[in-house]
């Protein structure tokens, strides 16, 4: 398979080592072009031509949503894939508007990134071709989310839930809470020893301790019910389960998303 040219526009530290320690002597990628800065990414592209170019939203100068409207002027434009922590929906659909061909919420898996990458030069990606489609069926107040794309990896759709009930991907919460979920799919029993076995396991992965993965979960819960995203919740799980004034445990909220993992086929 010929090497696929990135182009890299991302000013967070933390992704530039990502990219740097796991894309660099990937012999599947060839990193053409790697700059903090929107300034300058519509000139660059055009000169290096990339296959794919990685896009965050947040840049110095230029933000990315008026880099994509500038790229939709080559002729021989690449695929963008939008790689970010804002998880407004807004910003999403105003990113699909302006032609970006997916969209990967921060922080996400490398492997499964490489694989988005791989797909959608291959053109192996129905639902990413049709993102306005799939971007109106998850945010869309006439859609219902039971309709949410089925073949997506598993981290990409626990994102898109997270996304729904907004709990916002910077929070530490996020990551122990999508960590759960996979566990609790992987394992249903887990749930019921989830201070013996959940959050010592989860701690474990992330050098921290168990209290505080109980601690940034249950935060992670209360600012998605802080949000008033009630209805969006309920359409998650396809029933009115709870309203404004109740939330689930950290446990009920694990197993229900875990749940409706496994019931759509995982």
């Amino acid at each position: 398979m010929q090497k696929i040219k990135l182009a890299v526009i991302d000013d967070s530290t933390q992704t530039k080592e990502v990219i740097k320690n796991n894309f660099e002597n990937d012999e599947n990628f060839d990193i053409v072009y790697f700059d903090g800065d929107g300034a300058n990414a519509y000139q660059e592209i055009a000169n290096t031509n990339p296959d794919v170019v990685l896009l965050d939203l947040v840049l110095p100068n230029k933000d990315g949503l008026a880099v994509l409207g500038e790229l939709g002027a080559l002729n021989d434009k690449p695929k963008v894939m939008v790689t970010t922590a804002l998880t407004n929906e807004n910003f999403v659909k105003k990113a699909v508007e302006l032609g970006a061909n997916d969209y990967i919420v921060k922080p996400y898996d490398v492997e499964m990134l490489k694989q988005r990458i791989k797909s959608v030069v291959m053109g192996d990606n129905t639902e990413v071709s049709n993102t306005q489609k799939h971007i109106d069926e998850v945010f869309g107040s006439n859609h219902s989310t039971s309709r949410i794309i089925k073949n997506r990896s598993l981290e990409e759709r626990i994102s898109n839930i997270f996304i729904m009930v907004g709990i916002p991907a910077h929070i530490k919460g996020y990551q122990f809470l999508r960590e759960a979920i996979k566990m609790a799919i992987n394992e249903p029993e887990i749930v019921n020893s989830i201070t013996k076995k959940l959050y010592p396991s989860i701690a474990e992965k992330f050098g921290t301790s168990a209290s505080k993965v109980e601690r940034a979960i249950r935060h992670a819960i209360e600012v998605a019910w802080n949000r008033g995203k009630i209805e969006n919740i309920n359409d998650v799980f396809g029933l009115r389960v709870y309203d404004s004034n109740e939330k689930p445990t950290n446990g009920e909220f694990i197993a229900l998303v875990a749940d409706k993992m496994i019931i759509e086929g995982c």
